[in-house]
């Protein structure tokens, strides 16, 4: 069987599909794509009267250097929860937006990225791209109103317990947007 330009055309593009797909080639590609949509998408803030409250609290977690947290001590905070893996092109395309956030806020707020990954990937990745974040592993289920249909997802949470963003997928956490919505929290906490 003699291969014409079609059939060429046809193995090239199935070629390409598969790099994409199953190659850290692809993984560039998917960040990279990801990283341009959060060019146009930032968090919005979710209106009030739709807001939802945490009701319980108590959730164990394990920090990085193995001790157990219960989210039970973070109440009252303002915090901020990520949940990601080094293996999710479209965490991997907003962890630098937070990053950048947790630098400028990290002693004000409560920042809580919850890894859905291999410790010593964690810790790996991390180092790689030169990140200092506050990681943690979960040992049991999550609050209710903080199940999420997948990863990324990125949570605001006001000192009341409010979730006061929600977003699944990449966005830019250090947007001109989160920043506002974070210093108008920290600037009624204070006032209270």
């Amino acid at each position: 069987m003699k291969l014409t330009r079609k059939h060429w055309s046809n193995i090239i593009f199935v070629v390409i599909i598969a790099l994409i797909i199953f190659t850290p080639v692809g993984t560039f590609v998917k960040v990279k794509l990801n990283q341009a949509k959060m060019l146009f998408f930032s968090p919005s803030t979710i209106e009030e009267a739709e807001r939802v409250n945490i009701s319980d609290f108590h959730w164990n977690l394990v920090d990085d250097s193995g001790k157990k947290v219960n989210f039970k001590e973070m109440e009252g905070d303002i915090i901020l929860v990520n949940f990601w893996a080094t293996w999710c092109p479209p965490c991997v395309a907003e962890m630098p937006s937070l990053n950048n956030l947790y630098k400028d806020y990290g002693d004000k707020i409560t920042f809580v990225f919850l890894a859905n990954d291999d410790k010593e990937k964690v810790n790996s990745y991390l180092e790689k791209n030169g990140y200092d974040l506050p990681v943690y592993y979960t040992k049991a289920n999550e609050p209710k109103e903080l199940i999420s249909p997948g990863i990324p997802t990125t949570f605001l949470i006001d000192d009341q317990g409010n979730i006061v963003m929600k977003e699944v997928g990449s966005y830019n956490w250090n947007s001109t947007n989160v920043r506002n919505q974070i210093d108008e929290l920290l600037a009624f906490s204070l006032a209270e």
